[in-house]
């Protein structure tokens, strides 16, 4: 049988599967899975005689995702040998890793023996073996292992059939396709991280190696403080917000949740007046919320007497034919230098002298600056107030004191999960706001936003959370309910795209999580001001500037 394999002729004998093809082509176990016509497939998998595929490693996202499931799977089983009857929660990513949290106290000495037992796992080489099973038997398997946050999900599943895993005698639902077996996922490292353990990847940079515990305290701590207010309010999984949508008490829920945001977005005003500052700053990574936040914050300071004058980071683009390209030759605007720099330090300076300036007008149908200029100056002690993906960056800023400067880094940080060993990944979550909202006010095509995502993406890596640290205050913009919400607009458009499509593959990652969310027609019950209406429409700022 002969087929395509990363573009090569490769040649197999009857009943070969495809880690014997990548095998061939000296990936060994380098070799994660493979992709064939949008589709993620096990290594174990048959190939099709004249079919084209790709090997899937851990420089490519679907390959990492295959990574992380399979390093997920041993460290439960870890966790099982080493620490009997404990449950743990897989809650939030941070840099290059996962922050676990175990239901019994944790030492370093607890992390070092997970660690280990990890090790003897992947020696052992433990098959990832997939079982078809029914809906029904999955329920009474983990309804008899206590494992009710899965029996409840399944419960809104819509399929009678579905792919579990077992390895080591457990079984687990890790949505998506497996390595192949417990040997292939051998880089990695457990750490203390408390109240939890932080379960490192490996390196970007190096693969061979784990990735360092970054110390990113703020980062935590927002975390920690959106996953309490949702334990309070009893929403820590997919399934508890179905029920609510099935109990038709989504609506009480969204009041208290969009509360929530208002005494945050309040005590942020009152943190800035406190802190003397003149320059407010607010950044964060694509469909974050920014825009809404720099309303809501400024009616806020409003409020308390103050009037705080906006000004916007798009009008000091760059001409588009003097952009900077990307590694692609592409025009690259996920970077700082795509701003005037130099226009905009001495402006800031300016403003808070006291003087005026002739503030420039983008034009972004033509790329152009306009001819035209607006005056503008501030009051005595008038806050300024910016928002844009690079606000943060010290570039922008550079000649004005770190005491006038108040910097707020807001993110849409998911912390509801599947369950409580399938987490939804914040850019999961924020692709889905994105592509919402390209399609109803840009006109952009799902797959015109995917395609643009990578490129995004990186650029938040190298531009954008380098500098979350550095903020003043963080704030969480995800709303706990949004995914039902968001769900009756993306899913339609993204069971549309054909196999065919190079973004197949991410379409089915998001269709996969969505189907255990429950829609909700709700609408009419989210405040018009609320973060999530930049994304579905109906805000009143937006009103107000048409």
């Amino acid at each position: 049988m002969r087929f395509l394999l990363n573009g090569q002729n490769v040649e197999l004998e009857k009943g070969q599967d495809y880690r014997a093809a990548a095998e061939q082509l000296a990936y060994d176990r380098r070799a994660l899975a493979i992709r064939v016509r949008g589709n993620t497939l096990p290594l174990t998998a048959m190939p099709t005689e004249g079919e084209e595929a790709q090997i899937l490693t851990y420089d490519d996202e679907e390959g990492r995702r295959v990574y992380e499931r399979s390093l997920r799977f041993v460290f439960l089983c870890a966790v099982r040998r080493v620490m009997p009857g404990v449950h743990v929660r897989i809650e939030h990513s941070i840099r290059r890793g996962l922050y676990i949290r175990p239901d019994a106290p944790v030492t370093h000495a607890t992390a070092e023996a997970i660690a280990e037992e990890m090790r003897r796992i992947v020696r052992e080489d433990i098959p990832f073996e997939k079982r078809a099973v029914s809906r029904d038997d999955a329920i009474e398997y983990f309804a008899s292992h206590g494992e009710e946050d899965k029996v409840r999900l399944l419960k809104y599943r819509a399929f009678e059939q579905f792919q579990l895993y077992e390895c080591d005698g457990m079984l687990e639902y890790l949505y998506g396709e497996m390595a192949p077996s417990t040997g292939y996922v051998p880089v990695f490292d457990v750490k203390l991280l408390l109240p939890g353990l932080a379960l490192l990847l490996p390196d970007r940079p190096d693969a061979s190696k784990a990735s360092e515990l970054a110390e990113l305290p703020k980062l935590m701590r927002t975390f920690s403080e959106s996953a309490r207010w949702n334990e309070i309010l009893g929403v820590s999984n997919v399934a508890d917000l179905n029920e609510m949508v099935k109990k038709r008490t989504l609506r009480e829920f969204i009041r208290v949740n969009e509360v929530l945001h208002d005494m945050s977005i309040n005590d942020i005003a009152r943190k800035f007046l406190e802190s003397g500052a003149r320059l407010i700053l607010i950044a964060g990574p694509s469909s974050s919320g920014k825009t809404t936040l720099a309303h809501r914050l400024s009616i806020a300071l409003r409020a308390l007497g103050h009037q705080p004058m906006k000004l916007s980071l798009d009008d000091y683009y760059i001409d588009r034919d003097k952009l900077p390209v990307d590694e692609n030759g592409e025009c690259d605007l996920e970077t700082p230098d795509a701003l005037d720099l130099g226009l905009i330090g001495e402006h800031l300076v300016a403003l808070l002298q006291g003087r005026k300036i002739d503030a420039p007008e983008y034009d972004f149908v033509t790329g152009k600056r306009k001819q035209q200029t607006h005056e503008l100056s501030v009051e005595p002690g008038q806050p300024i107030l910016i928002e844009g993906i690079h606000a943060l960056n010290e570039r922008l800023t550079r000649d004005v004191p770190r005491s006038q400067k108040f910097m707020i880094y807001i993110s849409a940080l998911t912390t509801i999960n599947l369950d409580d060993h399938n987490r939804i990944r914040t850019t999961d979550a924020r692709l889905l706001r994105r592509m919402v909202r390209d399609y109803q006010f840009r006109g952009t095509s799902p797959e015109e936003t995917m395609n643009m995502w990578d490129s995004v993406r990186a650029g938040e890596e190298k531009h954008i959370f380098p500098y979350q640290e550095y903020a003043d205050v963080m704030f969480n913009s995800s709303l706990v309910y949004e995914l039902a919400i968001l769900k009756k607009y993306a899913y339609p458009m993204l069971i549309r795209i054909p196999p065919e499509s190079k973004h197949y593959t991410l379409a089915r990652r998001v269709v996969k999580f969505l189907n255990y969310v429950q829609s909700a027609d709700v609408e009419n019950e989210i405040p018009l001001n609320s973060i999530l209406r930049e994304f579905v429409g109906g805000s009143c700022f937006y009103k107000a500037l048409d």
